[in-house]
């Protein structure tokens, strides 16, 4: 159970952002407000509040970051993208939930009791906690949604991650203790955080996998400080890449792993139309997935195969996570447009104690379990819409326009949309990069039109 600190930084950490919001610059306050939440507060602590969503890591500081940008800054906020598919994705995502509540009134009865039924109660809560996740994204692509908001958001990431590896250095030595020592308990199975003889870091995030997603984006912003960074910073950008890099080998993840070597070298020997291409390919294939899955269409044989030849031990871990996804999309075909709802209601369970028999990683199958496609639809099409949004820019457009920020944050946020296939890693920060590219997106279709839009030639005035 969280100790009293735990609930403490909970409560004053709205005091913190607020003070973030009063003496930085807003750009830099918001990447560092979602940031420091996400990197320090406490997971799995929440104050549990009437009416309103539990407040927790996510979306207390989300609810204080409107707050300072609304009532302090009084800034005027655009709440909805500027295209019709980036609204109509939007509304989905807050509203899908809605039909979620209707369509599951029923219990799911088992022998020694029942899981509830959802109420409407239930439909207003769930539209809160959407509205309160999705504001980094809404603030992002409006304040960092341009080369100079991107720019901040790379030298912030680069930054976090340096200091992040200090406490990582820590549990790597003495085992992943810090949040038991500051916040006074373990917040997953310990067992997983043992690789190769060794520990992978856990911190203050809610698993191992998290610091290592995380790390990679550090290390990729690194990298691209130093593609395009001045002259006389590269050298320093080049020693915070390469020193990122061997904290991510010290993660222990073979598939972040395999991210960064895909994809970093892109960023580095590559053009930028390529580069948004690929990640526009990988968008794609995201998005797919699940009707990939559906219609049998993934070579899982191979894949465990291929898998089995590295490490047997990995092969193991994959094909007991493919079996789990294998009952959970059969259980989300029972109810395929809405879901299943909260509860665990997405789960299968013992019929006679009621415990669910399968665990969910991906956020795919989660998604997928508890909002059905429309849920899937809203939360995957906005998370690839920059992507999507930039490789038509990068088709129809100038090659000049599509800058190397851009065309680097398309790899640094296809890997994180990646990753949401075999892991629940979606958090603010990831809304947070999604929004800013969204927002680049925009400028460059705007920048585009603009260049399309006819001249209108003055009348001839005549003298009579």
């Amino acid at each position: 159970m969280p100790n009293v600190l735990a609930y403490v930084m909970l409560a004053i950490w709205p005091l913190v952002i607020v003070a973030m919001f009063r003496h930085l610059p807003l750009r830099n306050a918001l990447v560092w407000a979602v940031v420091s939440a996400y990197l320090i507060l406490p997971p799995v602590a929440k104050l549990d509040l009437p009416v309103v969503p539990d407040l927790d890591k996510y979306s207390l500081p989300n609810l204080t970051i409107a707050y300072a940008i609304l009532f302090i800054l009084r800034k005027q906020v655009d709440w909805l993208p500027q295209g019709l598919i980036g609204k109509v994705l939007v509304l989905l995502y807050v509203l899908s939930p809605f039909g979620t509540i209707m369509t599951n009134p029923d219990p799911i009865p088992y022998a020694l009791g029942a899981i509830p039924g959802l109420r409407i109660y239930d439909a207003f809560s769930t539209i809160a906690y959407q509205i309160f996740w999705i504001l980094p994204f809404v603030f992002a692509r409006q304040f960092l949604g341009d080369p100079a908001g991107l720019r901040v958001l790379t030298r912030i990431l680069m930054v976090a991650g340096l200091a992040y590896s200090i406490p990582m250095l820590i549990e790597i030595r003495l085992s992943p203790q810090m949040n038991v020592w500051v916040y006074g308990f373990f917040q997953h199975d310990f067992f997983q955080t043992i690789r190769y003889g060794g520990y992978r870091p856990v911190v203050f995030l809610p698993h191992g996998l998290w610091v290592a997603v995380f790390t990679l984006t550090s290390m990729m912003c690194a990298l691209l400080l130093v593609r395009i960074g001045p002259a006389d910073r590269r050298p320093k950008a080049l020693a915070a890449m390469l020193y990122l890099l061997f904290m991510l080998v010290l993660c222990k993840s073979a598939g972040v792993l395999a991210y960064a070597v895909a994809l970093c070298p892109l960023i580095l020997f590559f053009r930028p139309r390529f580069q948004i291409m690929v990640a526009g390919a990988l968008a794609v294939i995201v998005l797919v997935y699940p009707l990939l899955r559906g219609l049998h269409l993934v070579p899982l044989d191979q894949i465990l195969q291929f898998s089995n030849g590295l490490s047997p031990d990995r092969a193991y871990s994959l094909n007991f996570r493919i079996q789990n996804e294998e009952m959970l999309l059969l259980r989300a075909e029972e109810r395929p447009w809405f879901g299943w709802g909260s509860y665990g209601r997405n789960f299968m369970h013992d019929p006679v104690t009621g415990k669910m028999i399968n665990i969910a990683d991906g956020q795919w199958i989660i998604t997928l379990g508890m909002y059905g496609w429309s849920g899937f639809i809203a939360n995957f099409g906005l998370s690839v819409l920059p992507l999507l949004l930039l490789m038509r820019e990068a088709w129809l457009g100038r090659a000049e326009d599509i800058t190397r920020m851009a065309a680097g944050w398309a790899m640094i946020l296809s890997a994180s949309v990646l990753d949401m296939l075999p892991n629940a890693t979606q958090v603010p920060l990831t809304w947070l990069m999604t929004g800013a590219l969204l927002g680049e997106a925009e400028r460059l279709r705007a920048l585009r039109a603009s260049r399309q839009r006819p001249l209108v030639q003055p009348a001839m005035k005549t003298v009579i």
